[in-house]
């Protein structure tokens, strides 16, 4: 074993020599915590703390000596191994778990070296170790998205009573707050939260052998292998599967529709801060905008830009893992094969998109006095629904709408109906429960 490539030349990749963890064309998770917890060298350590973990297991139930846990567990180290040699014969088995254990068998030294991998299968040591990638990459997304449902909770009670205009199919409709607008961003940022949370106290170890049955755990002399996976499970600080799960991809699943759903919650914060930041509206503002390469006077939205991009990708990353759940026979060809990358990515995506959430809503500028002014842009039209109501009782119903509907298509002030005084025209006197249903969702914890 050897040390990996520093990558000094021009035209040498620099890292682990695979060249897949810079993050050049993913400016949204490069950088991040889930960039360094989802890495080549991270997935790589999690595979060995797998291997590690079963023969711990293996010593505790009395199947293996002491001695080899202690010697597999010292030798488990990622920075002992060459990234791009176990890549590169990956190729050969169709998993880099293979060649790993070539390499953990030499390092651990013939004494020890028969206990490696003892009994298991190169699904087991892949799928715990997705698990155990995806446990250390939900901590950090789930203080993220605490910092972000903080700072909505803050700007949703600093704006309960700030009115703007309501927009349904991109045009004015009625009053509505920006405490009520935020308020229900954090909404979603909650949901995304107590999803991502279950999924996580919920991800298994995976532990049957060739075609889980725990058959050669047997065959080396475990009194009850049924306790091994358990065992096994503790050690790594995952769940305890009920059964192996080769083809039962139930938490795969479920872990995937967590991220996209979280993906999404975050999109739709994205995607109305760009909205709202446009040029013409401007009743937003990212605290940090981003720069143009060729006009001086832009600030992009790049924040929301980048949390809008992720949840578009999300549903289809997502899609193929749901896809996986066809998996055939007691182990898979092309099914299992099929998640690993789409899998990473979504944990990349949703690990860069709320680290930016949290950076958006801590620097989001409100601009109360735009949003003001655009309230009568309509000259009253956007309290029509109120009026509506109002002039029924003396005019009738229809006559009422008529004359309103007529009034807004000529583009005549609202003002103009009979007997309405400046009160019943002003939008801030019709913004409903919006306070009230604010104070409702703040409570929220």
């Amino acid at each position: 074993m050897t040390s990996e490539p520093s990558g000094t030349g021009i035209g040498t990749p620099s890292g682990t020599g695979i060249g897949t963890d810079s993050g050049l064309l993913a400016p949204g998770w490069a950088g991040s915590a889930a960039a360094s917890s989802t890495g080549d060298r991270a997935y790589l350590q999690a595979l060995l703390d797998a291997e590690a973990a079963l023969t711990r297991a293996q010593a505790g139930l009395g199947m293996v000596p002491a001695g080899a846990a202690t010697a597999v567990t010292e030798a488990a180290d990622a920075a002992r191994f060459d990234l791009s040699s176990l890549a590169g014969r990956a190729r050969g088995g169709g998993n880099p778990v293979i060649p790993l254990v070539a390499d953990l068998t030499a390092a651990v030294g013939a004494e020890w070296g028969p206990y490696v991998h003892r009994g298991a299968t190169s699904q087991d040591i892949l799928d715990s170790a997705a698990m155990l990638v995806a446990v250390r990459t939900l901590g950090p997304v789930l203080t993220d998205l605490a910092r972000t449902e903080a700072a909505l909770a803050r700007l949703a009670a600093a704006h309960r009573d700030t009115a703007l205009p309501g927009r349904t199919l991109t045009q004015h409709a009625v009053p509505t707050t920006f405490g009520l607008k935020a308020a229900g961003w954090r909404s979603l940022v909650l949901d995304a939260r107590d999803r991502l949370t279950a999924v996580r106290d919920t991800l298994p170890a995976q532990l049957g052998g060739a075609a889980g049955t725990l058959a050669a755990f047997g065959a080396y002399g475990a009194d009850d292998p049924t306790a091994l996976p358990g065992a096994f499970a503790r050690e790594l600080g995952l769940r305890a599967p009920t059964l192996p799960w080769h083809t039962l991809r139930t938490p795969v699943a479920d872990l995937a529709g967590a991220l996209a759903f979280t993906a999404g919650a975050l999109g739709k914060l994205g995607v109305d801060v760009l909205t709202l930041s446009r040029t013409e509206i401007a009743e937003v503002a990212e605290g940090g905008g981003g720069g143009s390469s060729a006009m001086p006077h832009k600030s992009n939205p790049v924040r929301s830009t980048l949390i809008v991009a992720a949840a578009r990708r999300a549903p289809q990353l997502a899609a193929t893992l749901y896809g996986s759940l066809v998996a055939e026979d007691e182990r898979p060809a092309g099914a299992w094969h099929a998640e690993w990358e789409p899998l990473r990515e979504l944990l990349r995506l949703v690990g860069g998109a709320a680290r930016d959430a949290a950076e958006l809503a801590e620097g989001l500028r409100v601009r109360p006095d735009t949003m003001r002014a655009h309230l009568e842009l309509t000259h009253g039209a956007i309290v029509s629904e109120r009026l509506s109501a109002e002039l029924a009782a003396t005019l009738g119903r229809a006559r009422a709408k008529e004359l309103l509907s007529r009034l807004a298509a000529e583009g005549r002030p609202l003002s103009e109906a009979p007997e309405l005084t400046d009160s019943d025209l002003d939008p801030t006197h019709y913004t409903g429960s919006a306070g009230a249903l604010t104070d409702h969702a703040l409570e929220r914890r």
